[in-house]
C-alpha cells in the first residue's frame, strides 16, 4: 500500500513538473488534456510517414531510409517547437514542397537528391535568418486583422477540403471536382465518419476526433473498397528495428549547385518564399483559432516559434528530407484542447515512437482521417461571425481569400488575393496610414511568389 501511494505520489510529482514547466494551468488546460490532444494530432498528420517516403523515393532514393529521416525530421522539429516555444505546434516535412523537389527539381531537371537538399538548405537557412530577426515577427504584426481572420478561415477551409479529398469525398471528373461514388464503400465509410465525428463533436464527447480515427480504422479492416482490397491493410508485420540512415545525413553537392546557380536559383527561392509565408499563415491561423495570440496580434514566443520553426527545416536537410514546415493538421489538437507545447512533446514522443511502430502506424487509412480534418475545418470557419461587414476593407478581403483558396486550392493564392485586395480598396478610400511598409513588402513578396510559382511549375 505504501508502495501504491509512493507511486502514486510520484506520478502527482511528475505531473505538477510538467504543467509549471509548459504552464498548463495559466493556458486553462489540464496535463491529461494535453495529452490527448498530442494523440489527435499525431493522429491526424501521422500519414506522412507513410506519404513523404513514398513521394521522396521518386528521386532516387531508398524509402525505408526516407522513413527514418521523415521521423528524425518530424520528431526533432516538433520537440523544439514544444520545448523552446511551448506551443502545441507539431512540425514535419511539408508537403508541396516535396513533390517540387523529387518531381521537378530531380526528375524534371536532372540534378542530383543531394544538389537538391543543397537548395533545400539555403532556403531553409534564409528561412532562419529571417525568423531570427525581427522582421518575421513585424511581418505578423502587420497584418492587418481582416486578413489574420482570413487566413484563419481559408485555413479552415483547406483542411476541410485535404479531408473530403483524401477520403474519396472529392474528386476529379472530366478535369472537374465532383462528389466521390457513393456506390464505394470506402466513400461511404468516409461520409458515415464525418456524420459520426459531427454527432460526437456536437455532444462534447472527450476526445471525439481521437475516438473517429481509430473506429474507422479497425472498421475499415474489414471494409473492401470498389478496388478490391481493404480500406485498412493488414500490417506485415507490427514493429519495424530503426535503422539510421546515414547515407542521407548532410548528403548536399554545393559543386553541382554553384554549377547551376542560375538555373536552380528560381526554385531555390521558391522553396523559401512558399515554405515562409505557409508556415507563418499555419501558425497565425492555428494560435488564433485557439485564441492564444497576443492583444497586439502576434504570436506567443513570437521569436522562439519562429526560431524553431526555420531551425527544423535546417535540421530537415541534414537528416535528409524536404523542408520541414508547422502543420496545418496541428488545429486538430487545438479543437481538442491544446494549448501549450506538452501537446507538441506528445506528438514528438509519438513520432519516435513510430520509428519503431512505423508499420502499424502507416495502416491508418485517409478515410480515418478524413472526418476529423473535415470537423476541424469547420470548427475553425466558425470565427467568420467576426467579419465586420460595415467597411469593405475588412469585409471584402478575407471572403476573397476564402473564395481564391476554395477554387484554387491553393492557400498560398488565397493569401496573395487578400493582401492586394486590402491594398487596393485602402487605396482607393484614400487611407494611406493602413498601406504600412510591412503591407507592400508583403505585397512585393507575393508577386515574387506568383512569378516563381509559374516558373517552378
Amino acid at each position: 500500500m505504501a508502495a501504491c501511494d509512493d507511486s502514486m505520489m510520484t506520478i502527482s510529482t511528475s505531473e505538477s513538473r510538467l504543467g509549471r514547466y509548459f504552464g498548463v494551468r495559466a493556458s486553462g488546460s489540464t496535463v491529461a488534456r494535453e495529452l490527448l490532444a498530442g494523440l489527435t494530432t499525431f493522429g491526424a498528420m501521422s500519414y506522412i510517414i507513410a506519404v513523404n517516403p513514398l513521394i521522396l523515393s521518386a528521386a532516387g532514393m531508398d524509402r525505408h531510409a526516407l522513413i527514418a529521416t521523415t521521423i528524425i525530421a518530424s520528431a526533432i522539429g516538433t520537440l523544439l517547437m514544444a520545448l523552446w516555444a511551448r506551443l502545441p505546434i507539431a512540425l514535419a516535412p511539408g508537403m508541396g514542397s516535396n513533390i517540387i523537389f523529387a518531381q521537378v527539381v530531380v526528375l524534371q531537371l536532372g540534378v542530383s537528391y543531394r544538389t537538391a537538399f543543397t537548395m533545400v538548405l539555403i532556403g531553409a537557412l534564409l528561412m532562419l535568418g529571417l525568423s531570427v530577426s525581427r522582421w518575421r515577427e513585424k511581418i505578423v504584426v502587420g497584418l492587418p486583422p481582416s486578413i489574420r481572420l482570413g487566413i484563419q478561415c481559408a485555413i479552415g477551409l483547406f483542411i476541410a477540403y485535404l479531408g473530403m479529398k483524401n477520403g474519396g469525398l472529392v474528386v476529379d471528373r472530366h478535369g472537374a471536382p465532383a462528389f466521390g461514388d457513393l456506390g464505394d464503400p470506402a466513400v461511404l465509410l468516409s461520409l458515415g465518419g464525418v456524420f459520426v465525428t459531427l454527432m460526437l463533436v456536437a455532444r462534447r464527447v472527450p476526445a471525439a476526433l481521437l475516438i473517429s480515427i481509430v473506429a474507422i480504422t479497425v472498421i475499415g479492416l474489414g471494409v473492401t473498397g470498389a478496388n478490391g482490397q481493404h480500406v485498412t491493410p493488414t500490417p506485415q508485420q507490427w514493429l519495424d528495428w530503426p535503422r539510421l540512415p546515414s547515407e542521407l545525413f548532410f548528403a548536399f553537392d554545393f559543386h553541382e549547385f554553384t554549377s547551376k546557380f542560375f538555373v536552380l536559383l528560381p526554385i531555390t527561392l521558391y522553396f523559401f518564399i512558399s515554405d515562409f509565408f505557409s508556415a507563418t499563415a499555419t501558425l497565425v491561423g492555428v494560435t488564433r483559432r485557439g485564441k492564444m495570440m497576443t492583444p497586439e496580434g502576434d504570436i506567443p514566443n513570437a521569436r522562439r516559434a519562429y526560431a524553431a520553426d526555420g531551425l527544423a527545416s535546417v535540421i530537415g536537410a541534414a537528416a535528409g528530407t524536404s523542408t520541414v514546415v508547422a502543420y496545418v493538421e496541428s488545429a486538430a489538437g487545438i479543437e481538442a484542447g491544446g494549448r501549450t507545447g506538452l501537446t507538441g512533446l506528445t506528438v514528438a514522443v509519438l513520432f519516435a515512437l513510430a520509428w519503431f511502430a512505423w508499420p502499424l502506424i502507416a495502416i491508418v487509412p485517409p478515410q480515418a482521417t478524413a472526418p476529423a480534418l473535415v470537423m476541424v475545418g469547420l470548427l475553425m470557419l466558425q470565427d467568420l461571425r467576426e467579419l465586420d461587414v460595415s467597411s469593405a476593407e475588412n469585409c471584402m478581403p478575407p471572403l476573397l481569400t476564402l473564395l481564391v483558396t476554395a477554387v484554387s486550392t491553393d492557400l498560398m493564392l488565397g493569401m496573395a488575393a487578400g493582401l492586394f485586395s486590402y491594398t487596393l480598396i485602402v487605396a482607393a478610400l484614400g487611407r494611406r496610414k493602413l498601406l504600412t511598409p510591412v503591407l507592400l513588402s508583403l505585397d512585393a513578396a507575393f508577386v515574387v511568389y506568383v512569378w516563381l510559382m509559374r516558373h517552378a511549375g
